[in-house]
């Protein structure tokens, strides 16, 4: 009996990227600046969270050691006690880009070795030739934004003409992304969604990564609210990953929140969404409980992004690490021999850093299952995750990446 579970703890880094200064994030650490941070007293909100940051479940995983890898410090935040069958390390990227879409594709053994097309930071971001099709083809009045711009400030400053005018919200950020805001009950929902698929074929010659459906709720300003509607819409993977690897053999890929949608729906059997990290979390055990023999549940946890990291909320982005470490005995409990469970990440977002994007680290490798442990170091491309994954699960080696299994003591 051979199970795997991949969490992704989005945009969850743990600093140190070796290129991070080719990205403006030199120095920039999501995990140890939030840890530093809670330690000052800086991440202390009423009502919410107080005092150090309490992960006493992940440090059992062996987070600690995994950040001395990354960054080459030690992160003081408690007891480092590790368990007997946990195994610990640290990965660096080697796709192009800081986004979710390489990250996660590299998680699974499919490294991003081209460009992705940007928009400038400019007003107007898009070319005019995209933005009249745009328009055009999707059968819109106009477009409002045009901009690079964080997705909560826009919908406050153009939310009240959107609904007015009908004019969809159009912005990007330095991510290969053209995101659209617009309002579920005004605009409607499905129309949202059309128009993205419109968008979508607009900008494959631009090669642009997402085009992401950003529905939002309220009637003003000071009401407005983005909801758990979101949808992506990516460019599939140039190459099998691990995920079409499995489903080609007849395993199943269960996807948790939107690793669906990041996949654009390749190689997954069944997805299973919800609104919240803790709904995910339930979601996610239920998948366990459901996965068998030769199965792949794959999750990703996406508040720690979209509602802490770009929003610069360490306090928030705190209390979710610290609800989430709560609930990792749940998922611990479910193991049983021949299981296999990675805990990992697809970029960071330093809530202390300037700005509101993604920031350049490497990420966490930690986990653990019957009969497993140890340190497998700092791994050169986060490939080696997905390769892990699939010698367990009983695949042949892939392209890309380097096994890790023998190291934890695994045996094909």
């Amino acid at each position: 009996m051979a199970r795997a579970f991949l969490f992704v703890l989005d945009s969850f880094g743990i600093g140190g990227a070796a290129d991070a200064e080719r990205y403006g994030d030199a120095g920039s650490n999501t995990f140890g600046h939030i840890a530093r941070a809670c330690a000052e007293g800086r991440a202390d909100r009423e009502g919410l969270r107080k005092g150090p940051l309490f992960v006493p479940n992940m440090l059992s995983l062996g987070l600690g050691h995994a950040a001395k890898t990354a960054a080459g410090s030690s992160i003081d935040i408690g007891s480092k006690v590790q368990l007997a069958s946990a195994f610990h390390g640290a990965a660096q990227e080697i796709s192009s880009g800081k986004d979710t879409p390489s990250g996660h594709w590299e998680i699974a053994a499919l490294p991003v070795r081209f460009d992705w097309g940007y928009f400038p930071d400019t007003v107007p971001a898009f070319p005019a030739d995209l933005t009249e099709a745009i328009i055009r083809e999707g059968e819109v009045p106009g477009i409002l934004g045009n901009c690079h711009a964080p997705g909560t400030e826009i919908i406050e400053r153009f939310g009240e003409e959107h609904i007015r005018t009908g004019k969809p919200i159009c912005y990007t950020s330095v991510d290969s992304v053209l995101q659209i805001a617009a309002h579920e009950v005004h605009f409607g929902l499905e129309r949202l969604y059309e128009f993205c698929k419109v968008v979508r074929r607009l900008v494959d010659p631009l090669n642009i990564g997402r085009v992401i459906a950003r529905p939002f709720i309220g009637e003003t300003a000071a009401s407005f609210e983005r909801t758990h509607n979101r949808r992506d819409y990516s460019v599939p993977p140039p190459e099998p990953t691990l995920l079409d690897r499995l489903t080609a053999r007849g395993s199943r890929v269960i996807a948790v929140g939107k690793i669906g949608d990041i996949f654009a729906h390749r190689g997954i059997s069944e997805v299973r969404k919800a609104a919240g990290n803790m709904a995910m979390f339930d979601k996610a055990l239920g998948a366990m409980d459901d996965a068998g023999d030769g199965d792949l549940v794959f999750a990703n946890f996406v508040d720690f992004d979209t509602e802490f990291g770009h929003r610069r909320d360490v306090a928030g982005y705190a209390a979710a690490l610290e609800a989430f470490d709560r609930r990792l005995p749940e998922a611990l409990a479910r193991l049983r021999h021949g299981d296999l469970l990675i805990l990992t990440a697809d970029h960071g977002n330093d809530p202390t850093w300037h700005g509101t994007d993604h920031t350049r680290e490497r990420i966490p490798v930690i986990g653990t299952g019957p009969g497993f442990g140890g340190d497998i170091g700092l791994r050169t491309t986060f490939a080696d995750i997905g390769e892990t994954v699939a010698e367990h699960l009983g695949l042949a080696r892939g392209r890309h990446g380097t096994s890790f299994y023998a190291a934890i003591g695994g045996h094909a």
